[in-house]
């Protein structure tokens, strides 16, 4: 009984710090400028680095690659489906880099992953050995939803300061957020 209890609280606590940075991601794309949004002097553009945080939140989330449902805005004629580029391959027919997704677009996404962000966690077997991830061995699903965490808020941050570096625009620090309430 009580390894349940403790269980399910690291549930809600994973949940409610997720939720956080995710509101922190949301808050860092509503405040991004438009003259930064698809700015091509950074490496990434924003909306690509906000996409691929979104992305790869989404996707560890998962018991394993095999059960990841893309969002439904996803486009999957890209090569690189995280809208980071990478390594150009010669023989493929698709595109490097795809069109820039809008704000909307981006945020639609995110209210998509908060939503889903409860059952999602009450479905991970959080004390199992493996992550589920070829990539992501020797880790437990546990530590791998750390770095899931530390990942996501990696990027909010990085976002959050490009916009105060280029508009001289904070973006709110968030604690933590309701574990039953999407952002």
């Amino acid at each position: 009984m009580q390894d349940a209890v403790a269980l399910d609280t690291l549930r809600t606590t994973l949940e409610r710090q997720l939720r956080a940075a995710l509101a922190m991601l949301r808050d860092a794309v509503e405040r991004c400028p438009e003259s930064l949004w698809d700015d091509p002097a950074p490496t990434n553009a924003f909306w690509q680095i906000a996409y691929h945080t979104l992305y790869f939140t989404h996707l560890y989330l998962q018991p394993g690659e095999a059960a990841f449902r893309p969002w439904p805005g996803h486009r999957a004629d890209v090569q690189h489906p995280d809208g980071i580029a990478g390594p150009d391959d010669p023989s493929s027919p698709l595109p490097l880099i795809p069109e820039p997704y809008t704000r909307d677009q981006v945020l639609a996404y995110a209210t998509h992953l908060d939503e889903r962000l409860h059952d999602a966690l009450q479905a991970l077997d959080l004390l199992s050995p493996e992550t589920g991830f070829w990539w992501y061995r020797p880790m437990s699903k546990l530590e791998h939803q750390l770095v899931n965490l530390r990942h996501l808020q990696h990027h909010a941050a990085q976002l959050a300061d490009r916009v105060r570096n280029h508009a001289s625009v904070g973006v709110d620090w968030v604690s933590s957020r309701a574990a039953d309430t999407p952002s």
